[in-house]
């Protein structure tokens, strides 16, 4: 990193959602024309693939919440040298930005606007210029944990709206939720099927991780629901649910061991 030059800087973007993605491309361009986006990452799997089979960029402009799990687990697997800089962009509220600050860790808040890049990026190629990159590594684990504990409310319900009522129910009642054609649903133990106006990513920010997990980009399951666990020779894991859903619920190869932790807790 000391014979980088500021207008020679490598890249890679990892973000789930296109148009966030598209974005922060068109922003770099505008801001940084000569920098170079070496990659569109959209997962921890593809993250962890590239990473582990490429030169670590300069920096890397990382969404917290990606569509199989926190993008945290992606430091599980790979090793990052310290003069790799992060910029995390978030949907999080206020309670996640101490954390932030505390670790010394740049953030971008989603809507991101081009103003907050571009200091972004200043404070980036002033520790170039100085040369001062971080020499200890970051416990990307405790500082998941720290951002998490700082939210120590967890929903306990949802108001459903229906066509001349609304109707109350309780989150431990909800057997999973899942999305479909851009529509979030929760079906209840009675197999009962709910509409609600909540992305899965907002649900999974307010939903008790010790109760809930994301199995995949469609699918968050109550603890309570998982009747059956089986091993795919891919070593993806097939769940079986009660009540049972009318689709495939699969957790990859990657996110197995966490699954597996969270069901054994």
């Amino acid at each position: 990193m000391q014979n980088t030059l500021v207008n020679d800087i490598q890249l890679v973007i990892v973000e789930d959602e296109a148009h966030n993605s598209r974005l922060l491309q068109g922003l770099i361009k505008d801001l940084r024309p000569n920098w170079k986006v070496e990659a569109v990452l959209e997962s921890i799997e593809e993250s962890v693939a590239w990473l582990n089979s490429h030169k670590a960029p300069d920096l890397l402009l990382m969404d917290i919440q990606l569509s199989d799990g926190d993008c945290f687990a992606i430091f599980d697997k790979v090793k990052l040298p310290s003069s790799c800089r992060i910029i995390f962009t978030t949907a999080y509220d206020e309670y996640a930005i101490k954390a932030f600050k505390v670790n010394s860790i740049d953030y971008l808040l989603k809507p991101i606007e081009k103003d907050a890049l571009k200091n972004a990026f200043l404070k980036f190629e002033e520790l170039i210029k100085n040369d001062s990159f971080q020499s200890n590594e970051i416990d990307y684990k405790n500082l998941l944990n720290s951002i998490l504990q700082e939210k120590k409310e967890y929903r306990t319900r949802f108001l459903i709206s229906g066509v001349n009522s609304y109707k109350k129910i309780e989150t431990n009642k909800i057997a999973y939720f899942y999305s479909e054609n851009k529509l979030s649903f929760a079906v209840d133990f009675d197999n009962v099927e709910h509409t609600l106006d909540y992305t899965l990513e907002q649900l999974e920010s307010e939903l008790n991780p010790n109760d809930f997990f994301r199995a995949n980009r469609k699918v968050i399951l109550n603890v309570e629901s998982v009747s059956k666990i089986m091993i795919d020779l891919g070593g993806k894991l097939n769940i079986e649910t009660l009540p049972k859903s009318r689709f495939e619920i699969t957790v990859s190869r990657l996110k197995s061991a966490e699954f597996k932790q969270w069901m054994g807790k």
